[in-house]
């Protein structure tokens, strides 16, 4: 069985993968995410999917069998990408804009196989529809902290979640890794998907 490395920080990506079975390790990538510029939404969450998975694909510390996922999450909203806001106001006139409207909530995801030296990439897309919401639930909900620490300024299995009225798409993608494209890429890279889950 492969040893899975998560090249991610995102508290929310591991808790899913766990969910699914799969246990990895987890080794942040670093990687400046400023350094991709002026690419449409799904293109820099893609791009910087691959920066962080090959960033941590080529240490020297990983274990010959690593299959390294990187993954990055952008929000779309009128063609704009939205990433994490950098204060409270920021994330205030974000869901002041966002409420009673639909956005795209892109997840780039790059797989690399170390000991092949292959690498399958993919990006899922989920439409969200959020409430109508007031700025008193707003008010509320930027006081948590949760919206200044993740794309979108919104997590769908956190206090907003009762903020999104619907989506159209892969639930799992909305928090940040689609475990059905995250299949896809584990069999085109050869290996079988129920072998990656820990069992006691």
């Amino acid at each position: 069985m492969p040893t899975f490395v998560l090249a991610s920080a995102s508290p929310a990506r591991l808790a899913t993968l766990r969910s699914a079975g799969i246990d990895p390790s987890v080794i942040v990538s670093g990687v400046d995410e400023s350094q991709v510029v002026d690419v449409p939404p799904s293109v820099l969450a893609q791009r910087l999917a691959e920066l962080k998975a090959r960033a941590v694909a080529g240490r020297d510390d990983l274990p010959a069998d690593a299959l390294v996922l990187g993954c990055d999450s952008v929000l779309e909203l009128d063609g704009e990408a939205l990433g994490k806001p950098v204060d409270v106001e920021e994330a205030t006139a974000r869901w002041r804009s966002m409420r009673g409207r639909a956005g795209t909530l892109h997840s780039g995801h790059c797989l690399i196989d170390v000991a092949a030296g292959a690498e399958r990439t993919g990006t899922g897309s989920t439409t969200v529809h959020f409430a109508d919401v007031d700025d008193a639930e707003i008010e509320a909900y930027v006081a948590t902290e949760e919206p200044l620490h993740v794309a979108g300024a919104f997590t769908i299995d956190g206090f907003a979640g009762a903020f999104v009225e619907r989506i159209e798409g892969d639930h799992h993608n909305v928090v940040g890794v689609s475990l059905p494209l995250l299949r896809r890429m584990v069999r085109d890279l050869g290996h079988s998907w129920p072998a990656l889950w820990s069992r006691p």
